[in-house]
């Protein structure tokens, strides 16, 4: 095969796994510009809001999903999870889109939420086994475009379909279904990674016996990989808090900082997450692999902070509701969640590489759920000043952890990195009886 052709092969696989994370962000924001309207129509009250929030694709749900999806894509391949993973999540949309009471709506939340934290370890992990060193910020910034997309898109649909009511938030949740269909249909045609077959053939060649448990076993008996687990969680745990809140409460944020129509909410959201998706193409993937991380990584902090700050400590009026547009738009197309998918691919070996993104992800989306059970009401109780000083202080840390042991691994193919951090050993996992 032709250098040209290994390129156009590895970006097809790319775009095609990649398109999970439009279906999976899709679904945050669908729900975010549904919430109000499904409390209308099913009677509600706001404690409620924040449970429905807590166990979606935002938070519990995507952390079930992880737990289970993490370690079953290190036991049983990458192309398992990416192959059943979006079944689970058209049933669980077909269920909101038609949903007739509370208890139908969040089974279909619940759902949804599992399938997308099922599928983002999967997908990630896959992404930057099959990408070319060289490039493959590059390659695993498409899967942060396809996040930034989705909701570009799904608010854009939010406004067009507002006056039709529950009606149009049915729609939405439909056009989510159908995308998923055809994202899973072409994805069945896609081979295995190449690098989890040949880890897995040594592996069992070794005499071990993987079970369900080896991804986890393997991920925490060997100590370097505790330190990069506190790092990833500090840098896309904290900040993805307050992400989270955003994406499925930030119209309750611009209502609290004086933009009441949702149309006009809604309209800076699209101008949020087209910037996010700008951001991510023309930053974090045309630069992820030439310059250093570290200060790429610090500029897209830097700039969320400043613009949360503007947004929360300004007089409210369109210059700050612009300014957070632009600003928290372009930090997050640069900011933690492409590096968390960049950093988790590299400081962890093949064999529990999926795992660690699980169990990271799984803690990421617990934290913005018990964030989330409580937000609408301490937004409600402090207002934004207040809880102003919990985002602020989440996306400081976050800064201060990702610039100062932001690891050096650009240019440095899977392999060499992985020798490097192991000194050429790796540990086997832990053998468990059973075939799990």
């Amino acid at each position: 095969m032709t250098a040209q052709k290994r390129t156009l092969t590895a970006w097809k696989a790319t775009i095609a796994v990649a398109m999970s994370n439009y279906i999976e962000a899709g679904a945050i924001i669908a729900l975010a510009t549904s919430l109000t309207l499904w409390q209308g129509a099913f009677g509600f009250e706001d404690g409620m809001v924040g449970v429905i929030a807590a166990l979606s694709a935002n938070a519990f749900g995507a952390a079930i999903g992880a737990a289970i999806g993490g370690p079953l894509c290190d036991r049983l391949g990458r192309k398992f999870i990416y192959t059943y993973d979006l079944i689970v999540f058209m049933v669980g949309a077909l269920l909101v889109t038609f949903s007739s009471g509370l208890i139908m709506l969040l089974a279909g939340v619940i759902l949804m939420g599992i399938a997308v934290g099922a599928g983002v370890p999967a997908s990630w992990t896959y992404i930057a086994e099959e990408a070319p060193s060289e490039h493959r910020a590059a390659h695993v910034g498409t899967a942060q475009l396809a996040w930034s997309i989705g909701p570009a898109v799904g608010f854009l649909l939010a406004v067009l379909v507002a006056p039709l009511g529950v009606f149009g938030a049915r729609l939405i949740f439909l056009h989510l279904f159908v995308i998923a269909a055809i994202t899973w249909w072409v994805r069945r045609g896609l081979p295995e990674s190449t690098r989890w077959k040949a880890d897995r053939a040594a592996e069992i060649a070794a005499g071990n016996r993987p079970s369900f448990f080896s991804g986890i076993a393997g991920l925490l008996k060997e100590p370097k990989n505790w330190g990069a687990l506190a790092f990833l969680l500090g840098v896309y745990g904290l900040w993805n808090t307050v992400a989270g809140q955003a994406g499925i409460f930030q119209p309750r944020v611009y209502d609290a900082a004086g933009l009441h129509d949702p149309m006009q909410q809604n309209l800076l959201q699209v101008l949020v997450w087209t910037l996010t998706a700008l951001g991510t193409y023309f930053g974090f993937m045309r630069y992820g692999d030439r310059v250093s991380r570290r200060w790429l990584y610090f500029g897209g902090a830097a700039l969320g902070i400043v613009g949360w700050a503007v947004l929360i400590y300004a007089p409210p009026g369109l210059f700050s509701l612009l300014f957070f547009a632009v600003s928290w738009g372009i930090s997050a197309g640069l900011g933690a969640q492409a590096f968390y998918g960049l950093w988790t691919a590299e400081l962890f070996a093949t064999r529990y590489r999926a795992s660690a993104q699980g169990v990271l992800f799984m803690l990421a989306r617990v934290m913005v759920g018990l964030l989330s059970l409580v937000f609408p009401l301490l937004l409600t109780d402090l207002g934004l000043p207040g809880v102003g000083v919990i985002i602020l202080g989440l996306l400081v840390a976050a800064l201060l952890i990702g610039t100062i042991w932001a690891p050096k691994t650009e240019g440095k193919s899977l392999d060499e990195i992985e020798a490097e951090r192991y000194g050429g050993r790796v540990p086997m996992s832990t053998e468990i009886p059973g075939n799990l």
